[in-house]
């Protein structure tokens, strides 16, 4: 197989970018393209070679290899277990499913038919964060003390739109903090305990929150922060990763494009004012202009299909992510800490 063939599920308005992206790859050709509004379909299919346009992604089954599905949360499982049972690859939008049955039963499914199911963390992918993993990796800095991710978004749905209901199995957390969630995951390591607080405050559209804080510890020690909210009428970080190493903070500033390293901090005397000490070195700079940066995880992905391996988010990696939110979800109910040992799928 020298090109997947790739089939498009869900024309909203993420999918004209997701498109644009994957047409620069050599080795994935969109030959389907699928909505139930078919204008939508159609409109993502102009900027495409011709693909086959439908509104039902049952017809699309002779013209993939593959699907890429990026349908409303509550949908995942029933079109994914679809294709699943018709041997065609899986590359599914965050979160895997809305419930941790509906997750489990796909990924079996899959696995018993010799599909490739990969979860759709773009943000894994993203240049800008493969290379601080690297730096964290390399040693140069020492050991992660504390990992913070910030993102500041204004997302504001009419109160019929799936996203601000309870059908998403949660909210701002669950639909959006997932990407982070799982970058802290893989930072930092299994979990040991962690809390969850939300708010809808300033996001009256959301029936559960809007705006959320997680803090987590894991087994080496270190701490994870992520804050991030759907109501922000302004914006100072937009995406930003920031890293406490032993010898610097790393930081990705994701719309500048820039991995950079705060190291000239003087040691603190105890009754002395503290210096700001915020001039860095620039250690990598992305080279284009921000996007969603689709294309590094399809690649990823039509990879996995075509050597027969398994992706870096696969479906029972990707659940380790969604158990910790779960987790953090019932705990708030009480007011406590979650244990969040033993929910990795090595356990």
């Amino acid at each position: 197989m020298s090109k997947i063939r790739l089939g498009l599920i869900g024309c909203g308005g993420m999918m004209k970018n997701h498109a644009k992206g994957i047409e620069v790859l050599d080795c994935v050709e969109i030959t389907a393209v699928c909505d139930v509004d078919i204008e939508k379909a159609k409109d993502v299919a102009s900027v495409l070679k011709s693909p086959y346009v439908t509104d039902d992604y049952k017809t699309m089954v002779d013209h993939v290899d593959a699907v890429l599905v990026v349908l409303p949360h509550h949908l995942h499982f029933s079109c994914g277990m679809f294709f699943a049972r018709a041997k065609k690859h899986i590359l599914m939008e965050k979160p895997l499913c809305n419930t941790e049955e509906e997750c489990l039963r796909l990924i079996e499914t899959c696995e018993e038919n010799g599909v490739t199911l990969m979860c759709a963390y773009p943000v894994r992918y993203w240049q800008g964060v493969q290379k601080l993993k690297e730096y964290v990796d390399s040693g140069d800095y020492g050991k992660i003390m504390q990992m913070s991710i910030w993102t500041e978004q204004l997302t504001v749905v009419d109160d019929q739109h799936w996203i601000g209901t309870a059908c998403v199995g949660g909210g701002q957390l669950f639909s959006h903090g997932c990407h982070y969630i799982d970058i802290l995951l893989w930072f930092c390591g299994n979990p040991v305990t962690g809390s969850h607080l939300g708010t809808n405050v300033g996001t009256p559209w959301m029936l559960r929150e809007g705006t959320s804080v997680v803090t987590m510890k894991f087994e080496n020690g270190a701490l994870g922060y992520h804050g991030a909210t759907w109501g922000s009428r302004g914006t100072k970080l937009g995406c930003n990763f920031q890293i406490i190493m032993e010898k610097g903070l790393l930081e990705y500033e994701h719309f500048d494009g820039e991995v950079r390293l705060y190291d000239a901090l003087k040691e603190h005397v105890p009754g002395e004012a503290i210096e700001r000490g915020n001039s860095y070195k620039v250690l990598w700079k992305r080279e284009s202009e921000v996007n969603k940066e689709t294309q590094h995880e399809v690649a990823h992905f039509a990879d996995c299909v075509m050597n027969d391996k398994k992706p870096v988010t696969d479906g029972r990696s990707s659940l380790q992510s969604l158990r910790v939110i779960w987790k953090m979800y019932d705990a708030e109910k009480f007011g406590v800490m979650a244990d969040l040992r033993g929910l990795g799928i090595e356990e």
